[in-house]
């Protein structure tokens, strides 16, 4: 039996959420948590230690670049991988691929199951896309 990985979601569009959360666990090979707010997603994060963080940039209250900034800070989140998913940018500025941009790896809305998927598994294993 495959041993599922642990994906904190924390976005504050809950149907982008239902999509993702449906989609990765239908693999089997992820189960997914939901926060829709950078505070429960950071207290999310302390308490489970996700495998991996999918991290919206934009919502109500904590900016995404905050939680990500006190989930590094903190010795019990640092070392989990972080992935902005974002309408912030366009693809047309990063490409139809994730990219690194100061440093942070952004995936851009609308995203296809083929590019989340593959960038899942490619930070899981601990890999980057090329910086743009």
């Amino acid at each position: 039996m495959i041993q599922k990985k642990t994906i904190l979601l924390i976005d504050d569009e809950e149907d982008f959420c239902h999509f993702i959360k449906l989609n990765l666990e239908y693999t089997g090979k992820y189960k997914v948590l939901l926060a829709h707010n950078g505070e429960e997603g950071l207290n999310m994060a302390r308490t489970f230690r996700p495998d991996l963080i999918l991290l919206d940039l934009y919502m109500p209250g904590l900016h995404g670049s905050e939680v990500a900034s006190a989930l590094v800070e903190d010795e019990k989140t640092r070392a989990i991988p972080i992935l902005f998913v974002t309408a912030a940018l366009k693809s047309s500025e990063i490409g139809a691929r994730a990219k690194v941009v100061g440093g942070r790896v952004f995936i851009t809305k609308p995203v296809s199951r083929e590019v989340l998927f593959s960038q899942i598994e490619a930070a899981l294993e601990g890999k980057r896309p090329p910086k743009a």
